[in-house]
């Protein structure tokens, strides 16, 4: 029987497309202007569609050495630090899923109140220093390799797996590591690829830990050297230096650049995320109410 579709069933569609262009835009916005002719971004005049359609930016964008070292350095902190922080956190959600490790709601209780207080922005300084990682790749992989939120996340779905199987390996003369290894992360890629989501998305954003543990600009990721050309208006140089190569044959506006390099920015999560969505939904909303 076909279904009725009723008022509220059109407003819930109109209002999601609403949302849905409204998260969209913004960064359509960003492309479009990006390929756009200097002049037409100068004067606002590009709004729903690219205007005297050009990749000049992109040129500039990728001649420029420090942007392209960004771009590896930025790869290597997400891939190094995603893998990483997937592998801490699985190792640590799994002994506070298992109802058989002594003092299971000590250690959750503990690692819970470190995500609501910590010891701020000075403590954590002093430790990286003392730890002799500043102005290293570590200084950015270590510190944020580990998130509770996301602990919680994977141990609450390492609970919805099935004690018997694991309570059945153990017969059969399985340990821990075999259990895990082979039994629970097999069972467990929803949960892995939403980590891994999660966890690429927040150390490909992150700029924070380099601001503040890096001096060497050869380390510094994308993040830091968008910074610069946004906040700092470092673009004006680079238009500059390309137009006095000869490499410029149409008139840029730096805004261009600006949008060229968030779209850089930003092109590798789109990317990625196809390809773990069909995982993601599933993952994400683990330990929910379903009706």
């Amino acid at each position: 029987m076909k279904k009725k579709v009723t008022l509220f069933d059109i407003i819930t569609g109109v209002v999601m497309v609403i949302i849905s262009l409204t998260a969209i835009y913004p960064l359509y916005y960003i492309y479009i202007n990006s390929v756009s002719g200097g002049a037409y971004v100068g004067a606002n005049q590009v709004i729903f569609y690219p205007r005297g359609f050009t990749t000049y930016a992109y040129s500039i964008v990728f001649q420029n050495a420090a942007i392209v070292r960004a771009f590896a350095n930025s790869v290597f902190y997400t891939a190094v630090g995603t893998i990483l922080s997937v592998m801490l956190s699985a190792l640590c959600a799994y002994p506070l899923s298992r109802k058989d490790f002594y003092g299971r709601k000590i250690f959750t209780t503990v690692i819970l109140f470190t995500m609501f207080f910590s010891g701020g922005i000075i403590p954590l300084f002093l430790t990286v220093t003392d730890l002799h990682i500043y102005n290293t790749i570590w200084a950015i992989l270590l510190p944020s390799s580990i998130s509770v939120y996301n602990v919680i996340v994977m141990r609450t779905f390492f609970q919805s797996i099935s004690y018997e199987m694991t309570e059945s390996a153990y017969i059969d003369g399985a340990n821990d590591w075999i259990i895990f290894s082979k039994i629970i992360i097999p069972l467990s890629k929803p949960i892995i690829a939403t980590m891994i989501l999660f966890y690429g998305v927040a150390n490909w954003n992150s700029f924070y830990n380099a601001l503040m543990f890096l001096n060497d600009k050869l380390l510094y990721p994308l993040q830091l050297v968008l910074r610069s050309i946004v906040i700092e208006g470092s673009t004006t140089e680079m238009a500059y230096m390309a137009s006095s190569e000869g490499s410029l044959s149409v008139p840029i506006d730096t805004k261009s650049i600006k949008y060229a390099v968030t779209a850089v920015t930003t092109l590798p999560l789109i990317m990625v995320y196809p390809f773990v969505f069909k995982y993601f939904e599933k993952g994400v909303m683990v330990g929910s109410v379903k009706g």
